[in-house]
């Protein structure tokens, strides 16, 4: 068939088409090769530019064009038709092997006969933990992940103490070489000493690095199964140990404050909420609140174990697969690890407890490296091709000098987002790269960190995150030197001081 196809295509035909100027008859001729791949618009202008032809004849000429091109590929249809089914009846095509070529073409090609996509492991999982969250089993879930909590929190604390002791204990030794050093001992003593204590540190951190991850692996290994399990048996009504595999497990958040034979008393919030509309012509209406409070309060398990707490906890897994997630931005540098600064504490809180349903945080910050080092990758084949517009810049070109140092390393108003649902009170943590710029208190409309906050918002009203909670003056601490007025610390200045955050936004 494709013998046939080759000998019916890449024919040339040749257009005739006579018209008359005056008493003067006129012909032209083209050759066209078939299948014609060009236009035939474009076509017909090539032709009345090239040959320069008069303007009347334009549109029929058109015309023309189009019809002698349909006809003849046409018939070049049907002559490979024709060919096609003289092979079948001669013999030369297995007609059961062309049956089924084309009904398979026509399966995929056509919607309503194509076979669904497979669902993958990640939504059956969420469609039962949606299902079983809003059931009685609920309660049931939340003292499961809270027993799991407390065994990592367990295991975290063994792990610290066991961190104390050696450098502790490193430490006095520390201490000891340095008293002889210059009598009996040199600084290279002293080095290889530092050497082996720092050694020494990084093989206990790594064994407890694996065994955290191990148990975490194992405990969401158990969740999903015992989950999954649990909804099979919801559907099956005549299961008669199902009231006992949902039944209420002994409340551990009451065991756990007697067991300390004291019950922590949360420090009082200050907070004030505003309403406010926002818009020319079609008017938004905003809830805001302003809340004293550290950011990672928004994702610590809390530990005075109050039935608010558990019920809070409740309102977070419910909101889990919904319209209405909960996000929180954080102010980090340039580089993407859980290393340093606020990241460091943000990875310990998210190591407290395990996710079952969203990769580890650390694995979901690898995918972000791999995403930027290939963003980066493109954007300076791009900044290659603008590097002499670009030179006389010296600003641009410190900036680009700075971006081919270090692919890994994002820009002031740039961010990356992590998912989790083992979280106190959000669910997505928006990582917003700022600069000391937002120290000077001369913050631009046009300032990386005020556009990175218009993107992020962006991304909020795209994907059903109804509550953001950000940073009051983009700075986790806050100090005397951050706001603008010599008066003591007022609701008026914090409203003044929001209103235009929230205009800049806007």
């Amino acid at each position: 068939m494709k013998k046939n196809r080759e000998r019916f295509c890449n024919r040339e035909r040749e257009f005739v088409y006579k018209f008359k100027v005056g008493s003067q008859c006129f012909e032209l001729r083209v050759p066209l090769k078939f299948p014609v791949q060009e236009n035939a618009s474009h076509l017909h202008g090539r032709l009345m530019l090239l040959h320069n032809l008069p303007c009347f004849i334009e549109k029929d000429l058109k015309e023309a064009l189009s019809q002698f091109i349909e006809e003849e590929s046409l018939r070049d249809y049907d002559r490979e038709a024709e060919a096609a089914l003289e092979a079948v009846k001669s013999g030369e095509v297995d007609l059961h092997q062309l049956a089924s070529t084309w009904a398979k073409a026509y399966a995929e090609t056509t919607l309503e006969h194509a076979r669904p996509e497979e669902p993958s492991w990640d939504e059956d999982f969420a469609d039962v933990y949606h299902d079983l969250i809003h059931s009685p089993a609920s309660e049931t879930l939340l003292n499961l992940e809270h027993n799991y909590f407390v065994s990592i929190s367990e295991l975290i604390g063994e792990r610290d103490v066991e961190l104390k002791k050696l450098r502790e204990r490193q430490g006095i030794e520390m201490e000891k070489v340095m008293q002889e050093l210059g009598k009996s001992l040199t600084d290279q003593d002293v080095n290889t000493l530092a050497a082996q204590h720092f050694e020494s540190q990084q093989d206990l951190e790594n064994k407890w690095s694996n065994e955290l991850k191990q148990s975490t692996a194992i405990q969401k290994q158990e969740y999903q199964e015992w989950v999954i399990k649990l909804h099979q048996d919801l559907k099956n009504p005549n299961n008669s140990s199902l009231s006992e595999e949902i039944k209420v497990q002994p409340n551990q958040f009451r065991e756990s404050a007697e067991a300390n034979g004291r019950v922590y008393e949360e420090q009082r919030k200050l907070e004030e909420s505003f309403t406010i509309h926002l818009g020319a012509q079609l008017k938004t209406m905003h809830n805001l609140r302003l809340l004293r409070a550290d950011m990672l309060d928004f994702c610590k398990h809390k530990r005075n174990h109050r039935s608010g707490v558990k019920l809070h906890r409740l309102q977070t897994a419910l909101s889990l697969y919904s319209t209405s997630l909960c996000g929180l931005v954080l102010l980090v540098d340039n580089r993407i690890n859980s290393y340093s600064g606020i990241k460091r504490d943000f990875a310990t809180v998210c190591q407290e407890c395990t996710d079952f349903h969203f990769p580890r945080i650390e694995e979901q910050l690898e995918v972000v490296q791999q995403v930027v080092l290939y963003a980066r990758t493109q954007r300076r084949s791009k900044l290659k091709e603008s590097h002499d517009s670009g030179s006389r810049n010296g600003g641009s070109d410190d900036k680009t000098k700075t971006a081919d140092r270090n692919y890994l390393n994002i820009l002031p108003g740039e961010f990356y987002i992590t998912r989790h649902s083992n979280l106190s009170e959000i669910h997505v943590a928006f990582h917003l790269c700022v600069d000391d710029n937002v120290k000077s208190g001369n913050i631009t409309a046009r300032d990386p960190a005020i556009m990175g906050l218009r993107n992020i918002l962006k991304v909020c009203c795209t994907h059903d995150i109804t509550t953001v909670s950000i940073p009051l003056l983009l700075v986790h601490d806050m100090s005397e030197t951050d706001l603008p007025h010599s008066c003591p610390r007022c609701s008026t200045c914090e409203v003044t001081l929001l209103s235009e955050m929230v205009l800049a936004w806007g």
